[in-house]
């Protein structure tokens, strides 16, 4: 893990360097620097980024004395050249995790390996189901009576890396896309910044195509099952 600065402005050369990365309002945002400014937590955000200059989500940061940054993929030619600048200000930046929360983009094969386990995203399905987009109305569309979340590290292919945790949720006779997704949101609010937490702190690495907790590979997913909120 790399140095950082402790409160006090003194370096910490223990304290893992966080960088997030949105599209959007950032709700998934603010839960991760509430946890983060928990007393005793192991990490530090120091900076957000993100794709759209419009992202509430900058705002949230801004409140929160943090860093950001926009780097505005409609202005560059193409996906590999929004990548490398991309690449160049992270490294700028130093992380030793950089947390896909709401991110909207496609990262190239190149840009993924180079950050290799150090990129982790949160994908509102139970993967592997539903990769990619409309993951709430495709739940629906299917007749599934649980859906939820998926916290997994970021590898070459979309929505496929390996799978730290899920958290489930049912799904009721009443539902919207709209009213899942918000049940789907509070289960990333809890479960996100808990893994986080345990990747600061050396408990969850990436191996060899796998999930690495404490050292050894994780039997299964680990998962908090929906009546575990009922």
């Amino acid at each position: 893990m790399n140095a950082a600065m402790d409160p006090s402005g003194n370096e910490n050369p223990l304290e893992p360097r966080i960088v997030v990365l949105i599209s959007g309002t950032g709700s998934n945002l603010k839960a991760l620097i509430e946890s983060t400014r928990a007393p005793g937590h192991p990490g530090r955000i120091v900076a957000v980024g993100a794709n759209r200059p419009e992202a509430g989500g900058l705002g949230v940061a801004e409140q929160a004395g943090i860093e950001t940054f926009v780097i505005d993929h409609t202005t560059y030619k193409d996906r590999a050249s929004f990548d490398a600048e991309l690449l160049r200000k992270l490294e700028a930046l130093n992380p030793d995790a950089i947390v896909l929360a709401g991110f909207m983009r496609i990262l190239t094969p190149d840009f993924v390996r180079h950050f290799r386990g150090k990129l982790i995203n949160v994908h509102p399905s139970l993967l592997p189901k539903y990769q990619g987009l409309k993951t709430h109305q495709r739940a629906l569309d299917a007749g599934d009576a649980v859906h939820g979340t998926s916290i997994h590290f970021v590898t070459e292919e979309l929505d496929g890396g390996p799978i730290i945790a899920q958290a489930e949720v049912p799904v009721l006779d009443n539902d919207t896309p709209e009213t899942l997704a918000a049940r789907v949101k509070a289960r990333e609010h809890v479960l996100y910044p808990i893994i986080l937490r345990w990747f600061c702190e050396g408990r969850i690495a990436l191996g060899n195509d796998e999930v690495l907790f404490d050292g050894a590979p994780i039997p299964q997913v680990l998962s908090l099952p929906a009546d575990a909120y009922q």
